[in-house]
């Protein structure tokens, strides 16, 4: 009898002493990631990947702020083209390397030259990195640049393994090396992607999961279905349509955040044959298809209000939205004058969409509008990966794809809308537009900058190579035991301090 009750005491102590954390935190993503490679990768849902896996050099706060993350400290010189960063000591990437002052060098000269980088228009004006001490960086520019701590925030600021890129290539995000507080264990294309707890981790006590796994799950109703039986423990972008049913559940925790970002439809104005059409090539026709579209609509038929409908890369509630071009009411006569002017009764017109019920329905609403009008939009189901090669590659007519929005302005236009953009996947080119967008980004004075876009604005609202349609809200359900999650309105999903209990 005493040896069972000893026995018994044993077990209660060890139970208490166990940590307080689930083996596994489970989330599910609306789409499969691209490559996990930060200079290569364009995906949303990559980036929240990024999140738990690659540290950067700066962070934000929910209010936007720019904080140290891997740079402790920083500060310009006096005509801003000079930007002097002091690392974090005693960090060290998954592979067992030292992050230093030679580390970051090699990254920033990486999103600059691998030939396959999207990140080179965020860090175009820099000119060279002098490694000023073990822990310590001096980037010059060639003009002043007030988006890069911005760049830095994201993934221009990623921190990669020197050692493991050298010796990977190209091939880098197949056993992706960073510095974050998981590392890559496997990767299974649109299954899974598992992540374990870095041990060697510099802030490893306010991580409280052994592993995360990331699961694509693009059926927003499966998702949810998934969360309450206790199979994930946290999803992100659940349904609108979801909303009031997440908060009546007391079993789930729910939050949410404004979003930086917006959907629309990309155009293939200049990528290859497929923009030879009269879609990509005369922008009054442009014109009479965002005619056709009642946005808010939209908003009220598909997102139940829950978003705001959007003419332009940033919100209306934005102090870069341009008040000079408000969105415009659906005007189905106007766009029918158009498209006669243009030459043309009906034309067809392509879309790809992924192939989730949300965007898809979206679509739905968009088509049968833009039919009044003369368009006959033919929809194409895609898997998100492979809607965005396809985009990319320029094998395609119209696109409906979103971006999630930057703290600085400049991430949610310049690389779309300049002739060497990293992610101008319509091939838009206008020299105008390079010099009023180059310009803004060597101002830090928010007048001139903000009468840049402005200016910007007057060209694109005619020349429609994105038609903007709607601005979303981020929205995330949770396990209700799942504790100490932080809403930011980049969408990301920040680990630290979280607990399951």
């Amino acid at each position: 009898m005493r040896n069972h009750l000893l026995a018994a005491l044993l077990l209660g102590v060890s139970t208490l002493a166990a940590p307080a954390y689930a083996a596994d935190l489970r989330i599910a993503l609306q789409d499969d990631a691209d490559v996990l490679d930060p200079d290569q990768s364009r995906t949303f849902v990559g980036r929240i990947v990024y999140a738990s896996l690659c540290d950067k050099l700066v962070d934000i706060t929910p209010d936007l702020e720019i904080i140290p993350q891997l740079a402790t400290g920083w500060s310009w010189s006096e005509d801003g083209k000079a930007l002097t960063m002091d690392l974090r000591d005693g960090v060290v990437f998954h592979d067992g390397t030292p992050f230093n002052a030679e580390a970051v060098k090699a990254n920033i000269e990486r999103s600059k030259t691998l030939p396959e980088s999207r990140r080179k228009s965020e860090v175009k004006s820099i000119d060279s990195v002098e490694v000023t001490g073990p822990l310590q960086v001096k980037v010059n520019l060639s003009a002043p640049d007030a988006t890069l701590l911005a760049q830095f925030a994201d993934r221009s600021g990623m921190m990669l393994s020197p050692a493991a890129t050298a010796a990977a290539g190209v091939e880098f995000g197949n056993n992706p090396i960073c510095s974050g507080p998981f590392k890559f264990v496997e990767r299974v294309q649109q299954d899974r992607i598992v992540l374990a707890k870095f041990e060697d981790y510099w802030n490893k006590d306010a991580i409280n999961f052994d592993s995360v796994t990331f699961l694509p799950i693009p059926d927003t109703t499966v998702r949810l279905a998934n969360l309450r039986a206790g199979d994930i423990d946290m999803l992100e972008r659940l349904a609108a349509t979801d909303v009031a049913s997440v908060k009546g559940d007391g079993s789930l925790g729910y939050a949410e955040a404004v979003s930086l970002g917006y959907q629309g439809i990309t155009v293939n104005v200049n990528n290859g044959e497929r923009g030879d059409n009269p879609f990509g090539n005369d922008p009054k026709i442009r014109q009479a298809f965002s005619l056709s579209i009642d946005r808010d609509a939209i908003n009220q038929v598909v997102f139940e209000g829950a978003f705001a409908p959007g003419n332009q890369p940033f919100p209306p509630t934005s102090p870069w939205y341009d008040t000079d071009h408000p969105i415009q009411p659906r005007n189905v006569a106007k766009a029918k004058e158009l498209l006669k002017e243009a030459g043309f009764d009906r034309l067809e017109v392509e879309v790809q969409v992924t192939n989730n019920p949300v965007q898809t329905q979206m679509m739905q609403v968009v088509q049968a509008m833009a039919a009044e009008a003369g368009f006959d939009v033919k929809l194409k189901s895609m898997e998100f990966a492979s809607l965005l090669a396809d985009q990319s590659a320029g094998n395609y007519q119209g696109s409906q794809v979103g971006w999630s929005g930057r703290v600085d302005p400049d991430g949610n236009i310049h690389q779309f809308m300049t002739c060497g953009g990293g992610i101008n996947d319509s091939k838009y080119c206008n020299p105008e537009i390079d010099r009023l967008l180059d310009e803004a980004r060597r101002n830090t004075d928010l007048e001139i900058r903000k009468a840049s876009y402005d200016a910007a604005r007057d060209i694109l609202i005619n020349d429609l190579p994105i038609i903007y349609l709607y601005h979303p809200t981020w929205i995330w359900a949770l396990s209700g035991n799942l504790e100490g999650f932080t809403p930011y309105p980049d969408g990301m999903i920040r680990l630290e301090n979280v607990t399951l209990k």
